[in-house]
C-alpha cells in the first residue's frame, strides 16, 4: 500500500495561483497538476475555516457534524454559543485509518485543539488553538503530550506567530514570521512522516489564508506561496508516496462590505438597542487601535495579563461588536433575525418563522451594490444546503455571498455597504485539489468536485471500506480501482473528541476571524 502525504493550504485558490503558475513562478506545482490530476474543489457553505476543515476530514455537511460557522445563535433563548473542536459530532478519516491499524499524523488542523488521542500523533494548530489574547501557547497542544518537549527543543515550534500580523501595513517580522513558522510546519509533518513511518498526514498551513486576507497577491503572499512551492518539490521527491494538495476554500480581492445586521435592522428584521460598544467606537476606541497602540510601547502581553477579559471583550473592532457582544446590543423579544458573517442567518421562534424566512429571502435578493449587481450568488433556505441530525441546530437562512463580497456582521457602523475595512481578500467557495503519485492516474484537469469527496477517495485509497455517513463520493482518479465497499459509522461518543477554551474568541478576534 502506498502512503499519502496530504498538505492542507488554508485559503488556495486557483483564482490566485494559476497566474503565479503560468508565469513559471511556481514550478513544483505547475509539474504535479501536468502529471497528475487536479480540480477545482466546492467547499460547504458558508466557505470559512470552521466548518469545512470538518467538511473535508469527515466527509460530511454541517448538518452532519453539526458546527456551521465560528458561533451559534439561538434568538428565544438568547444566547450565541461560540463553536470549538468539542462541538463536532463526527468521527474523521484519521479514525477510519486507526481502526483500520494505520499510523497517523495530523499537524496543526483547525478544529483539533484540544489535541485528541489517536493512534499517531497531533499537534494543533489554527485560530482555535491559543491560551489566551495575544499570546501562543506553551504547552498543552500536542498528543502525545510529551511530543511538546521535542517540538520546542528540535524546532523551536510555535503555535502561533509573535508578533502577530494584524494589519496590511505590516510587511516586516510579523510576515517573515509567518514564513518561518510555515516552514517549521512542513518540516515536523515530513519529520514525523518518515522517521515513525506513518501511513498518513496531514499538514495544515492555516496562516497562509491569514496572508490572503491582508494583502491578496501581493509581495508577502507571493513569498509564501513560493516557499510553499519549494517544499511542494521537496515532498514530490519522497518514494512510494501520493502527495495530495487541497484547501478547505479559496478566496477573492475583497470589493464590497455588507454589514448584514445593520441591514436586517434597518429593514426591519432586528431591533437594535444602544450599548458602551457604540460610545467607544465614536471616539475611536476600537481593538485595532488598541493593539496598535499597545505593538508601539510593547506592551501587548501586559494588557493581554492585566486586563480582565470582560473588559478586553466590550472594546469593539472597527467593524463593530461581534460574537456574544451582539446579543447586548438587540432587543431579541422584538427581533426576528440576526446574522453571523459570510452566511448564515438565525430566525427567532417565537415569530412565524416561515412566513419570516419567505419575506427574508425574497428581500436579500433584491440587494445590490452600488453597480445594481447581485451581493449573492444565490440565498438559501437551510435545508437546500443541509442535511442531517442536526439541522435544527443550524441556521434558517444561508447566503451564499459572490465573490468579493464580505458579509460582516458587526453592528455599531453608520453604513450598510461599504469599500473594504480590513480584509483585502474574502473567502469563496472554491478551493484546490491535485492528487499525484504511484496510485493516481495523469488526467490533469477534471471537473469541480465537492470537498466531501476528498476523505472517502482517501480512505478507499488506503483500502478503507467508505463510512454509509459520508456524503461524499469516491473519486475517479486511480490507476488500478480501489476494491471496497462500505462500512458502518465509528460512534463520535466512543472518541476522544477534544475541544477548545472559550478563549478562542480572542484569538479569532484578533485575526479578524470573527468576521
Amino acid at each position: 500500500m502506498t502512503r499519502t502525504f496530504v498538505v492542507g493550504l488554508d485559503g488556495a485558490s486557483w483564482l490566485l495561483t494559476k497566474p503565479w503558475v503560468d508565469e513559471g513562478l511556481l514550478p513544483n506545482l505547475a509539474e504535479l497538476r501536468q502529471t497528475g490530476t487536479y480540480a477545482t474543489s466546492q467547499s460547504c457553505l458558508p466557505p470559512v475555516t470552521y466548518p469545512n476543515w470538518k467538511c473535508y476530514s469527515s466527509g460530511k455537511n454541517p448538518g452532519k457534524h453539526s458546527v456551521y460557522w465560528w458561533e451559534r445563535i439561538n434568538l428565544a433563548d438568547e444566547r450565541i454559543d461560540i463553536m470549538s473542536g468539542r462541538d463536532y459530532k463526527t468521527a474523521e478519516l484519521w479514525d477510519y485509518l486507526n481502526a483500520d491499524g494505520q499510523r497517523v499524523g495530523v499537524i496543526n488542523m483547525p478544529s483539533m485543539y484540544p489535541p485528541r488521542e489517536i493512534d499517531g500523533y497531533v499537534v494543533s494548530g489554527g485560530p482555535d488553538a491559543v491560551e489566551g489574547e495575544y499570546r501562543s501557547l506553551d504547552s498543552g497542544y500536542t498528543f502525545p503530550s510529551e511530543f511538546e518537549s521535542e517540538l520546542t527543543d528540535r524546532y523551536g515550534y510555535q503555535v502561533h506567530p509573535d508578533p502577530l500580523l494584524s494589519s496590511n501595513e505590516e510587511l516586516g517580522a510579523e510576515v517573515d514570521e509567518i514564513l518561518r513558522l510555515l516552514e517549521l510546519r512542513l518540516e515536523v509533518a515530513r519529520d514525523l512522516f518518515l522517521e515513525e513511518n506513518l501511513e498518513f498526514t496531514h499538514v495544515t498551513l492555516f496562516y497562509l489564508n491569514v496572508l490572503h486576507h491582508f494583502f491578496w497577491d501581493d509581495k508577502p503572499t507571493k513569498r509564501a506561496w513560493q516557499l510553499v512551492d519549494e517544499w511542494l518539490g521537496e515532498l514530490d521527491k519522497l518514494e512510494n508516496v501520493n502527495l495530495v494538495i487541497m484547501s478547505d476554500h479559496g478566496a477573492a480581492p475583497t470589493t464590497t462590505e455588507f454589514y448584514v445586521n445593520e441591514w436586517l435592522a434597518e429593514n426591519g428584521y432586528l431591533v437594535r438597542t444602544s450599548g458602551v460598544e457604540d460610545y467607544l467606537q465614536r471616539f475611536g476606541l476600537t481593538r485595532e487601535n488598541a493593539l496598535n497602540i499597545a505593538k508601539r510601547f510593547g506592551i501587548v502581553d501586559f494588557l493581554a495579563k492585566n486586563v480582565p477579559e470582560a473588559l478586553q471583550e466590550i472594546v469593539p473592532q472597527s467593524a463593530g461588536a461581534k460574537r456574544e457582544r451582539k446579543m447586548e446590543l438587540i432587543d431579541p423579544q422584538k427581533t426576528k433575525a440576526l446574522a453571523s458573517g459570510q452566511g448564515p442567518i438565525y430566525l427567532n421562534s417565537h415569530f412565524d418563522v416561515e412566513s419570516v424566512r419567505e419575506q427574508l429571502i425574497a428581500d436579500l435578493k433584491r440587494v445590490t451594490d452600488n453597480s445594481g449587481n447581485s451581493l449573492f450568488a444565490d440565498v438559501y433556505r437551510a435545508e437546500e444546503v443541509y442535511d442531517g441530525p442536526y439541522v435544527d441546530i443550524g441556521p434558517d437562512v444561508v447566503v451564499d455571498q459572490r465573490p468579493g463580497v464580505h458579509v460582516n456582521d458587526g453592528m455599531g457602523g453608520d453604513a450598510v455597504m461599504t469599500e473594504p475595512d480590513r480584509w483585502a481578500a474574502e473567502n469563496t467557495p472554491k478551493g484546490i485539489f491535485v492528487a499525484n503519485g504511484p496510485d493516481f492516474r495523469n488526467r490533469e484537469e477534471i471537473s469541480d468536485i465537492d470537498i466531501r469527496d476528498i476523505a472517502p477517495t482517501l480512505l478507499a485509497n488506503h483500502g478503507v471500506d467508505v463510512p454509509t455517513d459520508m456524503d461524499g463520493d469516491v473519486l475517479d482518479i486511480f490507476i488500478d480501482s480501489p476494491e471496497v465497499g462500505t462500512q458502518a459509522p465509528i460512534d463520535h461518543k466512543k472518541i476522544n473528541a477534544g475541544g477548545a477554551s472559550d478563549e478562542v474568541v480572542d484569538r479569532l478576534t484578533e485575526l479578524g476571524y470573527m468576521e
